[in-house]
């Protein structure tokens, strides 16, 4: 079958309705620009001849019944499709409390996004002829109520037979949680493995095996674009924090039948109030680096002490910025080897060295 057609993707929006909005000293998030930055995002979209749009979790800044509402009505009020799933800010307990909804209640909000059954935080619905979502919810707690990114085995057994039953269709997966390392060693470092899926290569394999390639995550709040035996992990900055950015997505199929995905990122670039948001953000990001430089220098496996890594921790004010914005290049000729040779990994780099930045244009191919 011969596709083409054309989605965007904003992620990890936050949104924060004025009178909802909580501050905290060490969040990286500008939820102030939520809404602002969405209406600028949507605008642009209105030109761009959408035949839908993705939202791959976090809507929310922590789940305010006020702030799903809102989203949902504008949502409504758009001229595509819309489908959501959730994140881990969006259901940040199992019961409801006196400021946040309960996980159950998620899907009630967005019966018109995906959830025609409010009983299941999963679902699946054709797009277009040919074309079908999956939208998995990668939130799971413990018995103490702990919040943990993984999917069930109902969840997994659900997947594989929708899978079985629709292997004439192309497979776009939605889920919050990173299926495919987007960092070096990110499903083995502490700071790095709490925004992976715990059961990733379960997944990865039950993709794998029904020829599913394109899975839509978030959660990271950083551009990149990251592949894995053939199943590529398209992971989208968020709204609220730098780089702002956003994706227009197109799938192609040309005369000899080959498809490929076509990928465009935009950026917001300024807000009312927030005339310099792209330099003003970067350097909100910067100020409140520091706490965790600190802790990728000392913990595994450069385990530096601490006055070492407050030596270099300066140098790294930017480190986390740039990365978010994708197809950074890093190089730090100061630093001692070790250090040196583990931060320049983070460079858009391909196996062998050389440069490859495709986080935020990119045509891939597709099998």
């Amino acid at each position: 079958m011969s596709l083409n057609f054309r989605f965007a993707i904003i992620s990890d929006l936050h949104i924060a309705l004025p009178q909802t909005i909580w501050n905290h000293p060490n969040r990286f998030h500008l939820v102030e620009v939520s809404i602002p930055a969405l209406e600028i995002i949507l605008d642009r979209l209105s030109n761009c001849e959408l035949d839908f749009l993705l939202l791959p979790g976090d809507l929310t800044q922590h789940g305010e019944p006020a702030n799903h509402a809102w989203l949902a009505e504008r949502l409504a009020q758009l001229p595509y499709p819309t489908y959501v799933i959730p994140g881990n800010h969006d259901v940040p307990s199992v019961q409801a409390n006196d400021t946040a909804i309960g996980l159950a209640d998620f899907p009630h909000y967005y019966r018109s996004f995906g959830y025609d059954n409010p009983q299941q935080l999963y679902y699946t619905c054709p797009l277009l002829a040919g074309v079908r979502l999956i939208g998995l919810n990668s939130n799971q707690f413990d018995e103490q109520g702990k919040q943990q990114g993984y999917l069930d085995d109902e969840q997994l057994q659900w997947l594989q037979d929708v899978l079985a039953t629709h292997s004439d269709e192309l497979i776009l997966v939605m889920v919050h949680h990173n299926v495919v390392e987007h960092l070096p060693g990110q499903s083995r470092h502490s700071l790095g493995r709490r925004y992976m899926l715990d059961n990733a290569p379960a997944l990865q394999q039950i993709l794998r095996s029904a020829n599913a390639q394109l899975v839509f995550t978030g959660h990271l709040h950083v551009q990149d674009i990251a592949c894995s035996q053939g199943v590529y992990d398209i992971t989208t900055g968020s709204l609220v924090s730098y780089p702002h950015p956003y994706r227009v997505l197109e799938l192609r199929t040309d005369e000899f039948g080959q498809r490929s995905l076509h990928i465009a990122s935009g950026r917001v670039e300024s807000v009312p109030g927030w005339e310099t948001l792209q330099e003003t953000s970067r350097n909100f990001m910067g100020d409140r680096s520091q706490p965790f430089m600190l802790q990728l220098l000392m913990q595994s496996p450069l385990k530096l002490s601490q006055a070492e890594a407050e030596t270099l921790a300066p140098s790294l004010r930017y480190f986390w910025a740039d990365l978010a914005n994708g197809d950074a290049m890093f190089k730090f000729p100061e630093f001692p080897a070790a250090a040196r040779r583990y931060f320049e990994r983070f460079s858009a780099i391909d196996a062998n060295g050389r440069s490859h930045r495709i986080d935020n244009t990119a045509t891939l191919p597709l099998q």
